[in-house]
């Protein structure tokens, strides 16, 4: 099984490197994911991580882009809620490298 080691914890993901355990999540490990995808994150980043993680707590889902892009437009307007400013943040592909960071399983419809 693939691991992943940080601060001398184990902890363990799929073959793509998403955790397998969503509970052993935090922002120190999201950092060092983030660091890992080469994404330096600021408030942007963390507002649509932290959106991401609040959506799949309420639908026990990962969202794919396109429905990513319409709840995020609705909740924070439509200067966030669009995929150029997404993947300006988050250039491996918003929905799969966001949720990656967030702790959370690959969204469906990611290759």
């Amino acid at each position: 099984m693939p691991s992943m080691e940080f601060k001398g914890k184990t902890y363990e993901v799929d073959e793509d490197g998403y955790l397998l355990n969503l509970d052993e999540w935090n922002e120190e490990v999201a950092g060092y994911i983030a660091e890992q995808e080469e994404v330096e994150m600021t408030e942007a980043h963390w507002e649509v991580v932290n959106f991401l993680r609040e959506y799949y707590a309420e639908y026990k889902i990962a969202p794919m882009i396109k429905i990513l892009v319409k709840a995020l437009g609705q909740k924070l307007g439509p200067e966030k809620g669009n995929t150029k400013y997404l993947y300006e943040l988050y250039p491996a592909g918003p929905a799969k490298q966001a949720c990656k960071i967030a702790g959370l399983p690959k969204p469906t419809g990611c290759v």
